[in-house]
Protein backbone atom coordinates (compact mmCIF):
# COMPACT_ATOMS: atom_id res chain seq x y z
CA UNK A 1 0.00 0.00 0.00
CA UNK A 2 1.50 3.30 -1.06
CA UNK A 3 1.51 6.11 1.48
CA UNK A 4 2.30 9.73 0.96
CA UNK A 5 3.57 11.53 4.02
CA UNK A 6 2.72 15.17 4.05
CA UNK A 7 4.92 17.95 5.33
CA UNK A 8 4.69 18.28 9.11
CA UNK A 9 2.95 21.47 10.08
CA UNK A 10 1.93 23.26 13.23
CA UNK A 11 -1.20 22.05 14.86
CA UNK A 12 -4.64 20.54 14.77
CA UNK A 13 -6.49 20.87 18.05
CA UNK A 14 -9.64 19.38 19.48
CA UNK A 15 -11.03 22.91 19.43
CA UNK A 16 -10.41 23.42 15.74
CA UNK A 17 -11.43 19.94 14.69
CA UNK A 18 -14.90 20.28 16.16
CA UNK A 19 -15.43 23.60 14.44
CA UNK A 20 -14.15 22.10 11.23
CA UNK A 21 -16.81 19.43 11.59
CA UNK A 22 -19.41 22.06 12.38
CA UNK A 23 -18.42 24.15 9.40
CA UNK A 24 -18.70 21.07 7.21
CA UNK A 25 -22.02 19.92 8.60
CA UNK A 26 -23.53 23.38 8.66
CA UNK A 27 -22.15 24.35 5.27
CA UNK A 28 -25.52 25.36 3.92
CA UNK A 29 -26.39 27.38 7.00
CA UNK A 30 -23.17 29.38 6.81
CA UNK A 31 -22.61 29.34 3.06
CA UNK A 32 -21.83 32.48 1.18
CA UNK A 33 -24.31 33.21 -1.60
CA UNK A 34 -21.50 32.94 -4.08
CA UNK A 35 -20.62 29.41 -3.00
CA UNK A 36 -20.87 26.99 -5.86
CA UNK A 37 -23.48 24.29 -6.16
CA UNK A 38 -20.63 21.81 -6.48
CA UNK A 39 -19.27 22.74 -3.04
CA UNK A 40 -22.70 22.45 -1.47
CA UNK A 41 -23.17 19.03 -2.99
CA UNK A 42 -20.18 17.79 -1.00
CA UNK A 43 -21.78 18.68 2.31
CA UNK A 44 -21.50 16.02 5.02
CA UNK A 45 -25.12 15.16 5.65
CA UNK A 46 -24.35 12.37 8.11
CA UNK A 47 -21.65 12.65 10.80
CA UNK A 48 -20.39 9.68 12.79
CA UNK A 49 -17.83 10.37 15.52
CA UNK A 50 -16.33 7.31 17.21
CA UNK A 51 -14.26 7.77 20.35
CA UNK A 52 -11.80 5.24 21.74
CA UNK A 53 -11.68 6.64 25.25
CA UNK A 54 -8.22 6.61 26.80
CA UNK A 55 -6.61 5.01 23.73
CA UNK A 56 -3.05 5.68 22.68
CA UNK A 57 -1.23 4.36 19.67
CA UNK A 58 0.51 1.62 21.67
CA UNK A 59 -2.90 0.20 22.58
CA UNK A 60 -3.80 0.25 18.89
CA UNK A 61 -0.60 -1.57 17.98
CA UNK A 62 -1.03 -4.17 20.73
CA UNK A 63 -4.56 -5.00 19.59
CA UNK A 64 -3.55 -5.12 15.94
CA UNK A 65 -0.69 -7.50 16.71
CA UNK A 66 -2.91 -9.79 18.77
CA UNK A 67 -5.66 -9.94 16.15
CA UNK A 68 -3.63 -9.83 12.92
CA UNK A 69 0.10 -9.89 13.63
CA UNK A 70 0.83 -6.48 12.11
CA UNK A 71 1.03 -3.06 13.74
CA UNK A 72 -1.67 -1.17 11.86
CA UNK A 73 -4.31 -3.66 10.74
CA UNK A 74 -7.40 -2.50 12.65
CA UNK A 75 -10.47 -1.32 10.76
CA UNK A 76 -9.78 2.38 11.30
CA UNK A 77 -6.13 2.08 10.29
CA UNK A 78 -7.32 1.80 6.69
CA UNK A 79 -9.12 5.15 6.69
CA UNK A 80 -7.47 7.59 4.29
CA UNK A 81 -7.01 10.63 6.53
CA UNK A 82 -4.66 10.10 9.47
CA UNK A 83 -3.24 12.69 11.82
CA UNK A 84 -1.86 13.40 15.26
CA UNK A 85 -3.66 15.57 17.81
CA UNK A 86 -2.89 17.11 21.20
CA UNK A 87 -5.64 16.89 23.80
CA UNK A 88 -4.89 19.29 26.67
CA UNK A 89 -7.63 21.09 28.58
CA UNK A 90 -7.66 24.36 30.55
CA UNK A 91 -6.65 22.60 33.77
CA UNK A 92 -3.56 21.17 32.08
CA UNK A 93 -2.76 24.52 30.48
CA UNK A 94 -2.95 26.30 33.83
CA UNK A 95 -0.90 23.59 35.53
CA UNK A 96 2.03 24.41 33.31
CA UNK A 97 1.55 28.17 32.95
CA UNK A 98 0.00 29.23 36.23
CA UNK A 99 -3.71 30.01 35.83
CA UNK A 100 -3.16 32.09 32.71
CA UNK A 101 -5.55 30.51 30.20
CA UNK A 102 -7.15 33.16 28.02
CA UNK A 103 -8.94 31.92 24.88
CA UNK A 104 -8.03 35.17 23.14
CA UNK A 105 -4.31 34.91 23.91
CA UNK A 106 -3.28 31.27 23.90
CA UNK A 107 0.31 30.15 24.35
CA UNK A 108 0.06 26.71 22.74
CA UNK A 109 3.14 25.36 24.51
CA UNK A 110 1.33 25.66 27.83
CA UNK A 111 -1.01 22.91 26.68
CA UNK A 112 1.47 20.72 24.87
CA UNK A 113 5.11 21.46 24.13
CA UNK A 114 6.43 19.27 21.29
CA UNK A 115 9.99 20.18 22.24
CA UNK A 116 9.46 18.23 25.47
CA UNK A 117 6.76 15.70 24.62
CA UNK A 118 7.70 15.04 21.01
CA UNK A 119 6.25 15.87 17.63
CA UNK A 120 4.78 12.40 17.19
CA UNK A 121 3.47 9.85 19.69
CA UNK A 122 5.85 7.03 20.44
CA UNK A 123 6.66 4.82 18.52
CA UNK A 124 5.96 7.00 15.47
CA UNK A 125 8.53 9.37 16.92
CA UNK A 126 11.36 8.99 19.43
CA UNK A 127 10.88 8.95 23.20
CA UNK A 128 12.57 12.21 24.16
CA UNK A 129 14.50 12.59 27.43
CA UNK A 130 12.09 13.86 30.06
CA UNK A 131 9.01 13.10 27.95
CA UNK A 132 7.61 10.49 30.32
CA UNK A 133 7.61 12.78 33.36
CA UNK A 134 6.06 15.53 31.24
CA UNK A 135 3.33 13.32 29.83
CA UNK A 136 2.21 11.79 33.11
CA UNK A 137 2.30 15.02 35.16
CA UNK A 138 -1.05 16.41 34.02
CA UNK A 139 -3.61 15.60 31.35
CA UNK A 140 -7.17 16.32 30.32
CA UNK A 141 -10.08 14.36 31.71
CA UNK A 142 -12.82 12.90 29.53
CA UNK A 143 -15.38 15.59 30.36
CA UNK A 144 -13.26 18.53 29.25
CA UNK A 145 -11.97 16.59 26.25
CA UNK A 146 -15.51 15.78 25.13
CA UNK A 147 -16.58 19.38 25.73
CA UNK A 148 -13.89 20.55 23.33
CA UNK A 149 -15.11 18.16 20.67
CA UNK A 150 -18.77 18.85 21.28
CA UNK A 151 -18.71 22.65 21.63
CA UNK A 152 -15.47 24.04 20.26
CA UNK A 153 -14.47 25.41 23.68
CA UNK A 154 -11.60 24.35 25.90
CA UNK A 155 -12.71 24.04 29.51
CA UNK A 156 -11.70 22.84 32.99
CA UNK A 157 -11.54 19.18 33.92
CA UNK A 158 -14.90 17.82 35.01
CA UNK A 159 -17.01 20.30 33.05
CA UNK A 160 -19.82 19.03 30.84
CA UNK A 161 -20.38 21.53 27.98
CA UNK A 162 -19.73 24.42 30.37
CA UNK A 163 -17.37 27.39 30.28
CA UNK A 164 -14.11 27.25 32.27
CA UNK A 165 -14.36 28.75 35.72
CA UNK A 166 -17.94 27.45 36.15
CA UNK A 167 -19.66 30.83 35.63
CA UNK A 168 -23.40 31.29 36.08
CA UNK A 169 -23.65 33.53 33.03
CA UNK A 170 -22.22 33.68 29.55
CA UNK A 171 -21.77 30.91 27.07
CA UNK A 172 -23.65 30.61 23.80
CA UNK A 173 -26.73 28.70 24.94
CA UNK A 174 -28.84 30.04 27.84
CA UNK A 175 -26.56 32.75 29.28
CA UNK A 176 -25.96 30.49 32.27
CA UNK A 177 -22.42 29.40 31.45
CA UNK A 178 -23.49 26.43 29.37
CA UNK A 179 -22.28 25.78 25.85
CA UNK A 180 -24.26 24.66 22.84
CA UNK A 181 -23.13 21.30 21.53
CA UNK A 182 -22.70 20.14 17.97
CA UNK A 183 -25.75 17.90 18.44
CA UNK A 184 -27.86 20.90 19.46
CA UNK A 185 -26.57 23.02 16.58
CA UNK A 186 -27.33 20.34 14.03
CA UNK A 187 -30.78 19.58 15.40
CA UNK A 188 -31.78 23.26 15.59
CA UNK A 189 -30.28 24.48 12.32
CA UNK A 190 -30.52 21.43 10.11
CA UNK A 191 -33.21 19.25 11.64
CA UNK A 192 -30.77 16.39 12.25
CA UNK A 193 -31.56 13.34 14.32
CA UNK A 194 -29.00 12.99 17.12
CA UNK A 195 -27.80 10.03 19.12
CA UNK A 196 -25.15 8.68 21.46
CA UNK A 197 -23.88 5.19 22.15
CA UNK A 198 -21.47 4.23 24.93
CA UNK A 199 -20.22 1.08 26.58
CA UNK A 200 -20.05 3.06 29.84
CA UNK A 201 -22.99 4.93 31.41
CA UNK A 202 -24.88 7.19 29.01
CA UNK A 203 -24.63 9.94 31.66
CA UNK A 204 -20.85 9.55 31.85
CA UNK A 205 -18.45 12.26 30.70
CA UNK A 206 -18.06 11.62 26.98
CA UNK A 207 -21.67 10.99 25.92
CA UNK A 208 -22.96 13.52 28.45
CA UNK A 209 -20.89 16.39 27.04
CA UNK A 210 -22.53 15.93 23.64
CA UNK A 211 -26.15 16.04 24.86
CA UNK A 212 -26.21 17.77 28.27
CA UNK A 213 -24.66 20.55 30.34
CA UNK A 214 -23.35 20.59 33.89
CA UNK A 215 -20.60 22.10 36.00
CA UNK A 216 -19.65 18.66 37.25
CA UNK A 217 -19.46 15.33 35.47
CA UNK A 218 -20.32 13.67 38.79
CA UNK A 219 -23.90 14.98 38.82
CA UNK A 220 -25.12 11.83 37.10
CA UNK A 221 -28.75 12.05 38.16
CA UNK A 222 -29.14 15.64 36.98
CA UNK A 223 -27.37 14.78 33.73
CA UNK A 224 -29.56 11.72 33.13
CA UNK A 225 -32.68 13.82 33.72
CA UNK A 226 -31.58 16.54 31.30
CA UNK A 227 -30.84 13.96 28.63
CA UNK A 228 -34.06 11.97 28.95
CA UNK A 229 -36.54 14.66 30.04
CA UNK A 230 -35.28 17.74 28.17
CA UNK A 231 -32.91 17.00 25.28
CA UNK A 232 -34.55 13.68 24.32
CA UNK A 233 -32.13 12.49 21.63
CA UNK A 234 -33.47 10.17 18.97
CA UNK A 235 -31.11 7.46 20.24
CA UNK A 236 -29.46 6.85 23.60
CA UNK A 237 -27.80 3.47 24.17
CA UNK A 238 -25.46 2.99 27.08
CA UNK A 239 -24.69 1.49 30.44
CA UNK A 240 -25.86 2.47 33.90
CA UNK A 241 -28.56 -0.19 34.23
CA UNK A 242 -29.87 -0.68 37.79
CA UNK A 243 -29.76 -4.45 38.32
CA UNK A 244 -33.20 -6.03 38.33
CA UNK A 245 -34.98 -2.97 37.02
CA UNK A 246 -37.45 -2.59 34.18
CA UNK A 247 -40.08 -0.10 33.11
CA UNK A 248 -42.48 -1.81 35.51
CA UNK A 249 -39.88 -1.68 38.28
CA UNK A 250 -37.80 1.47 37.84
CA UNK A 251 -35.14 2.42 40.35
CA UNK A 252 -32.06 4.55 40.87
CA UNK A 253 -28.57 3.54 39.99
CA UNK A 254 -25.51 5.69 40.42
CA UNK A 255 -25.87 6.80 36.81
CA UNK A 256 -29.62 7.23 36.26
CA UNK A 257 -32.24 8.67 38.58
CA UNK A 258 -35.59 7.00 39.10
CA UNK A 259 -37.23 10.18 37.80
CA UNK A 260 -35.29 9.94 34.54
CA UNK A 261 -36.06 6.23 34.25
CA UNK A 262 -39.76 6.83 34.91
CA UNK A 263 -39.85 9.68 32.40
CA UNK A 264 -38.37 7.75 29.49
CA UNK A 265 -40.55 4.70 30.20
CA UNK A 266 -43.65 6.91 30.20
CA UNK A 267 -42.61 8.81 27.06
CA UNK A 268 -44.65 7.48 24.15
CA UNK A 269 -41.99 8.69 21.74
CA UNK A 270 -39.48 6.14 23.05
CA UNK A 271 -39.04 2.41 22.76
CA UNK A 272 -37.16 1.37 25.90
CA UNK A 273 -34.92 -1.71 26.02
CA UNK A 274 -33.41 -2.46 29.45
CA UNK A 275 -31.05 -5.33 30.10
CA UNK A 276 -32.90 -8.50 31.07
CA UNK A 277 -31.79 -11.81 32.53
CA UNK A 278 -31.14 -14.49 29.91
CA UNK A 279 -32.15 -12.13 27.09
CA UNK A 280 -29.71 -11.51 24.25
CA UNK A 281 -29.08 -7.77 24.42
CA UNK A 282 -27.89 -7.53 20.84
CA UNK A 283 -30.97 -9.20 19.43
CA UNK A 284 -33.21 -7.12 21.71
CA UNK A 285 -31.74 -3.74 20.78
CA UNK A 286 -31.63 -4.52 17.05
CA UNK A 287 -35.21 -5.73 17.06
CA UNK A 288 -36.30 -2.58 18.89
CA UNK A 289 -34.30 -0.45 16.45
CA UNK A 290 -36.15 -2.03 13.55
CA UNK A 291 -39.47 -1.31 15.25
CA UNK A 292 -38.46 2.26 16.08
CA UNK A 293 -37.32 2.90 12.52
CA UNK A 294 -40.58 1.56 11.12
CA UNK A 295 -42.80 3.51 13.51
CA UNK A 296 -40.90 6.79 13.80
CA UNK A 297 -40.04 6.19 17.46
CA UNK A 298 -36.94 7.08 19.44
CA UNK A 299 -34.78 4.41 21.07
CA UNK A 300 -33.37 4.10 24.60
CA UNK A 301 -31.24 1.10 25.52
CA UNK A 302 -30.01 0.66 29.10
CA UNK A 303 -27.44 -2.05 29.73
CA UNK A 304 -24.28 -2.77 31.71
CA UNK A 305 -23.27 -4.73 34.77
CA UNK A 306 -22.44 -4.09 38.39
CA UNK A 307 -19.39 -2.02 37.48
CA UNK A 308 -21.53 0.41 35.52
CA UNK A 309 -20.20 -0.59 32.10
CA UNK A 310 -20.72 -3.26 29.46
CA UNK A 311 -18.65 -6.18 30.75
CA UNK A 312 -15.47 -6.28 28.70
CA UNK A 313 -14.52 -8.92 26.16
CA UNK A 314 -11.83 -11.45 27.11
CA UNK A 315 -8.87 -12.36 24.87
CA UNK A 316 -7.36 -15.84 25.20
CA UNK A 317 -3.70 -16.80 25.10
CA UNK A 318 -3.70 -18.97 21.98
CA UNK A 319 -0.58 -18.22 19.91
CA UNK A 320 -1.36 -18.05 16.18
CA UNK A 321 -5.09 -18.43 16.93
CA UNK A 322 -6.47 -15.15 18.32
CA UNK A 323 -9.76 -15.57 20.15
CA UNK A 324 -11.74 -12.89 21.99
CA UNK A 325 -15.01 -13.84 23.68
CA UNK A 326 -17.85 -11.69 24.95
CA UNK A 327 -18.38 -11.69 28.72
CA UNK A 328 -22.17 -11.87 28.47
CA UNK A 329 -24.79 -11.76 25.76
CA UNK A 330 -27.11 -9.75 27.99
CA UNK A 331 -25.34 -6.62 26.69
CA UNK A 332 -25.13 -5.82 23.00
CA UNK A 333 -21.69 -5.55 21.49
CA UNK A 334 -20.43 -2.09 20.64
CA UNK A 335 -21.01 -2.96 16.99
CA UNK A 336 -24.60 -4.05 17.63
CA UNK A 337 -25.35 -0.90 19.61
CA UNK A 338 -23.92 1.26 16.81
CA UNK A 339 -25.90 -0.61 14.16
CA UNK A 340 -29.10 -0.19 16.16
CA UNK A 341 -28.44 3.54 16.45
CA UNK A 342 -27.74 3.88 12.74
CA UNK A 343 -30.93 2.04 11.79
CA UNK A 344 -32.97 4.61 13.72
CA UNK A 345 -31.00 7.76 12.94
CA UNK A 346 -30.77 7.05 9.22
CA UNK A 347 -34.55 7.36 8.90
CA UNK A 348 -34.28 11.15 9.24
CA UNK A 349 -34.22 12.64 5.73
CA UNK A 350 -32.39 15.74 6.98
CA UNK A 351 -29.37 13.82 8.24
CA UNK A 352 -27.97 12.67 11.56
CA UNK A 353 -25.16 13.00 14.09
CA UNK A 354 -23.97 10.00 16.08
CA UNK A 355 -21.30 9.94 18.77
CA UNK A 356 -20.32 6.40 19.77
CA UNK A 357 -17.78 5.75 22.53
CA UNK A 358 -15.96 2.58 23.46
CA UNK A 359 -15.39 3.81 27.01
CA UNK A 360 -14.07 0.61 28.58
CA UNK A 361 -10.68 1.15 26.93
CA UNK A 362 -10.08 3.93 29.43
CA UNK A 363 -11.33 1.88 32.38
CA UNK A 364 -9.05 -1.03 31.43
CA UNK A 365 -6.08 1.28 31.11
CA UNK A 366 -6.67 2.89 34.50
CA UNK A 367 -6.29 -0.63 35.89
CA UNK A 368 -3.21 -1.35 33.71
CA UNK A 369 -5.15 -4.42 32.60
CA UNK A 370 -3.62 -5.43 29.26
CA UNK A 371 -5.98 -8.31 28.56
CA UNK A 372 -9.10 -6.30 29.23
CA UNK A 373 -7.69 -3.50 27.09
CA UNK A 374 -7.28 -5.90 24.16
CA UNK A 375 -10.89 -6.99 24.55
CA UNK A 376 -12.14 -3.42 24.48
CA UNK A 377 -9.98 -2.58 21.47
CA UNK A 378 -11.42 -5.55 19.59
CA UNK A 379 -14.88 -4.20 20.44
CA UNK A 380 -13.89 -0.80 19.02
CA UNK A 381 -12.41 -2.37 15.90
CA UNK A 382 -15.65 -4.27 15.25
CA UNK A 383 -17.72 -1.14 15.86
CA UNK A 384 -15.81 0.88 13.27
CA UNK A 385 -16.05 -1.97 10.76
CA UNK A 386 -19.81 -2.01 11.27
CA UNK A 387 -19.99 1.68 10.41
CA UNK A 388 -17.90 1.13 7.28
CA UNK A 389 -20.15 -1.74 6.22
CA UNK A 390 -23.28 0.30 6.92
CA UNK A 391 -22.09 3.17 4.74
CA UNK A 392 -21.09 0.72 2.01
CA UNK A 393 -24.43 -1.07 1.85
CA UNK A 394 -26.31 -0.38 -1.40
CA UNK A 395 -29.81 0.88 -2.09
CA UNK A 396 -29.93 3.80 0.32
CA UNK A 397 -28.90 7.45 0.25
CA UNK A 398 -25.98 7.04 2.68
CA UNK A 399 -22.56 6.80 1.06
CA UNK A 400 -19.05 8.20 1.35
CA UNK A 401 -20.04 11.22 -0.68
CA UNK A 402 -22.39 12.53 2.02
CA UNK A 403 -21.15 10.83 5.20
CA UNK A 404 -18.20 11.81 7.39
CA UNK A 405 -16.64 9.21 9.69
CA UNK A 406 -14.13 10.31 12.33
CA UNK A 407 -12.37 7.89 14.69
CA UNK A 408 -10.39 9.44 17.49
CA UNK A 409 -9.09 9.12 21.02
CA UNK A 410 -10.09 11.78 23.52
CA UNK A 411 -6.82 11.38 25.44
CA UNK A 412 -4.16 8.84 26.24
CA UNK A 413 -4.00 6.72 29.38
CA UNK A 414 -1.52 4.50 31.24
CA UNK A 415 1.73 5.27 29.37
CA UNK A 416 1.76 1.69 28.14
CA UNK A 417 4.67 0.48 26.04
CA UNK A 418 4.99 -2.71 24.00
CA UNK A 419 8.50 -3.85 24.89
CA UNK A 420 8.50 -7.15 22.99
CA UNK A 421 6.56 -7.79 19.80
CA UNK A 422 4.01 -10.53 20.37
CA UNK A 423 2.38 -12.45 17.56
CA UNK A 424 -1.29 -13.05 16.82
CA UNK A 425 -3.11 -14.72 19.68
CA UNK A 426 -0.12 -14.29 22.01
CA UNK A 427 -0.54 -12.59 25.38
CA UNK A 428 2.07 -11.40 27.87
CA UNK A 429 2.49 -13.01 31.27
CA UNK A 430 0.05 -11.04 33.44
CA UNK A 431 -0.48 -11.47 37.18
CA UNK A 432 -2.66 -9.54 39.59
CA UNK A 433 -4.50 -7.35 40.29
CA UNK A 434 -2.70 -5.08 40.79
CA UNK A 435 -1.33 -6.17 37.46
CA UNK A 436 2.33 -6.89 36.90
CA UNK A 437 4.09 -8.20 33.79
CA UNK A 438 7.00 -10.22 35.09
CA UNK A 439 8.49 -11.11 31.71
CA UNK A 440 8.69 -7.48 30.64
CA UNK A 441 6.73 -7.83 27.39
CA UNK A 442 4.61 -4.85 28.40
CA UNK A 443 5.28 -1.92 30.74
CA UNK A 444 3.02 0.74 32.23
CA UNK A 445 4.02 4.17 33.50
CA UNK A 446 0.78 5.45 35.01
CA UNK A 447 -2.71 4.51 36.15
CA UNK A 448 -4.03 7.88 34.99
CA UNK A 449 -4.56 9.89 31.83
CA UNK A 450 -1.45 11.14 30.07
CA UNK A 451 -0.78 14.17 27.91
CA UNK A 452 0.59 12.13 25.02
CA UNK A 453 -0.41 12.91 21.46
CA UNK A 454 -3.14 10.70 20.04
CA UNK A 455 -4.26 9.73 16.56
CA UNK A 456 -7.21 10.79 14.44
CA UNK A 457 -8.61 8.86 11.46
CA UNK A 458 -11.27 10.01 9.02
CA UNK A 459 -12.99 9.10 5.78
CA UNK A 460 -15.80 10.37 3.62
CA UNK A 461 -17.37 13.70 2.82
CA UNK A 462 -15.21 16.78 3.21
CA UNK A 463 -12.12 15.13 4.65
CA UNK A 464 -10.19 17.53 2.42
CA UNK A 465 -11.34 20.27 4.79
CA UNK A 466 -9.09 18.83 7.50
CA UNK A 467 -6.17 20.10 5.45
CA UNK A 468 -6.95 23.75 6.11
CA UNK A 469 -6.67 23.17 9.86
CA UNK A 470 -3.25 21.59 9.70
CA UNK A 471 -0.87 24.24 10.92
CA UNK A 472 -3.55 26.40 12.50
CA UNK A 473 -2.90 27.91 15.90
CA UNK A 474 -2.09 25.18 18.36
CA UNK A 475 0.23 22.21 18.10
CA UNK A 476 2.23 20.00 15.88
CA UNK A 477 0.28 17.75 13.58
CA UNK A 478 1.61 15.20 11.20
CA UNK A 479 -0.84 13.91 8.68
CA UNK A 480 -0.94 11.48 5.85
CA UNK A 481 -3.45 10.72 3.17
CA UNK A 482 -3.12 7.21 1.90
CA UNK A 483 -2.91 6.87 -1.85
CA UNK A 484 -4.38 3.45 -2.53
CA UNK A 485 -6.03 1.65 -5.34
CA UNK A 486 -9.81 1.40 -5.17
CA UNK A 487 -9.44 -2.29 -4.34
CA UNK A 488 -7.30 -1.53 -1.28
CA UNK A 489 -9.69 0.96 0.26
CA UNK A 490 -11.87 -0.21 3.15
CA UNK A 491 -14.83 1.55 1.59
CA UNK A 492 -16.15 2.51 -1.80
CA UNK A 493 -16.77 6.07 -2.89
CA UNK A 494 -19.63 7.03 -5.15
Amino acid sequence: MMKKRLVIRQGLSFLLVVWMVLSVALLAAHANDAESKEAKSREAKHIILIIGDGMNIEHEIAASRYLYGGDFELSFHKLPYQGTVATWDVTTYNYWCGETYNPNAINPKCGYDPAIGGKEPYPLGPELPGAKAYHIAKATDSASAATAWATGYKTDEGNIAWLPGDPDSGGNRNNDGSLKTIAEWLRERKGYAIGVVSTVPFSHATPAAHISHNKSRDNYHAISEEILKEVKPEVVIGAGYPAGSSCSNTMNSRYISKDAYDAVCADEDYLVVPRATNVDGGIAILRAAQQAAASGKKLFGLFGGSGGHFESWTPHDLPATPLVTQATRENPTFAEAILAALKVLSQDPDGFFLMAEQGDIDWANHANDFRRMLGTMKDLHDGVQTVIDFINQPNDDIDWGNTLLIVHSDHSNSYMRNQIKLGPGDLPVQNGPPYIYSDGEVTYGSTNHTNELVRIYAAGANIHKFKKYEGALFFLLSAQVKETSRRELPYTSS
